[in-house]
């Protein structure tokens, strides 16, 4: 059984959705710094108030993007010594039994308009101003090695009629190639909005649309929605789905704007000034849909994910008044239990470690935002 487990660890590590393509070419990869060289942006799109001297998304000396602080170069050794290492968690998890509540819908016409709906992992569904939007919508499995712990609410046929289908990054885990070709083919006249590159790389094969935007970041995406807004902004993360594409796309999390409030979802990342930056430009979110799963090991996660504490911090940088935790629950990304991330936040909260109201809703549950 060991010996079971021990190879799938390592399939894991080469095939899944944290790691994808890490079977890269040691040798070069292994020893590259990235330093900062130039700056991007999408000239079609403008860029947000507030950032008028702002030079535009950095890139390295190849071309690639790259964080704006805490530079980040994913390596195969770390994987391995990650994949090689004790778990402290191991002998919970061995029993864990322990999932999300699911509530099923017969449809998304049931969903009213002004009101979030969690899809499960970072997966949602918003209804805003009479437009329905998707978010880094995974429906199905992303990955062989890959379970999905808690179902979906709705049935795969009724994903139709969306206006908008963000996704924040080609991590599979939120840019599903079948989930992307079923809502393409089932929403022919949706509009996506990504950040720059991943429509050229791999958006535009999948989708067949022209209607693809891409942004840099701090870039207002054209929305002829009125009463709608839609930017994008920066994360501190990367990206990879195959064994040369390394940070060839951008990453980073979305303001949406509506009817007066405004929802931040903050995408992957680990803890960096860019949510006092945010505060500093939009003032207080209305609802913080915050990464806090896949976090343990510290010393390997923490430039990608947030533990729950760092996400308590950035809730109160950003003065969300509402915060709904996400990225965690439904896919076994890491060493700490499924539902270990949701528990510590409310445990926090009980500590008053952050203000905003604490809203954990069941998978599939309607959460009103006229009421919070």
């Amino acid at each position: 059984m060991k010996r079971k487990k021990f190879i799938r660890n390592i399939s894991f590590a080469t095939a899944a959705v944290l790691i994808p393509g890490s079977s890269y070419s040691i040798s070069r990869s292994e020893k590259y710094e990235p330093l900062r060289e130039s700056y991007t942006g999408n000239p079609l799109l403008s860029y947000i108030p507030g950032v008028e001297n702002y030079p535009g998304t950095p890139l390295d000396q190849k071309g690639l993007f790259m964080n704006e602080k805490h530079v980040f170069w994913p390596r195969m050794g770390d994987v391995l010594k990650w994949k090689l290492s004790s778990n402290p968690y191991r002998d919970e998890k061995e029993n864990y039994n322990l999932r999300l509540n699911v509530i099923k819908r017969s449809s998304l016409d049931e969903v009213p308009d002004d009101s979030i709906t969690w899809l499960g992992h970072a997966s949602y569904l918003l209804q805003l101003n009479g437009q329905r939007i998707l978010i880094d919508p995974v429906l199905t499995p992303p990955g062989l090695f890959l379970k999905r712990y808690s179902e979906l609410p709705f049935e795969l046929n009724d994903f139709k009629g969306v206006d908008y289908i963000l996704i924040s990054h080609n991590h599979r885990d939120h840019c599903d190639k079948s989930s992307v070709e079923l809502l393409a083919k089932q929403n022919p006249n949706a509009t996506w909005l990504c950040g720059l590159e991943l429509d050229n790389l791999v958006l535009k094969d999948w989708t067949g649309s022209q209607k693809i935007q891409a942004a840099g970041w701090y870039q207002h995406f054209r929305i002829p929605t009125s009463g709608l807004q839609i930017s994008f902004l920066p994360t501190r993360h990367w990206s990879r789905r195959g064994l040369f594409d390394t940070n060839k796309s951008l990453w980073g999390a979305f303001m949406i704007e509506s009817g007066g409030k405004k929802i931040y979802f903050g995408g992957d990342t680990g803890y960096s000034e860019h949510f006092k930056r945010t505060n500093e430009l939009f003032g207080e979110v209305d609802y913080y849909l915050a990464g806090v799963g896949a976090f343990a090991p510290r010393w390997f996660m923490n430039s990608s994910h947030m533990h729950p504490e760092e996400a308590a911090k950035a809730s109160n940088e950003l003065q969300a008044k509402n915060l709904l935790p996400m990225h965690f629950g439904t896919f076994d990304l890491s060493d700490e239990p499924l539902l270990e991330p949701g528990m510590l936040m409310r445990q926090l909260k009980a500590e008053n470690a952050f203000d905003a109201n604490l809203i954990i809703p069941a998978v599939g549950e309607v959460v009103s935002i006229g009421n919070n």
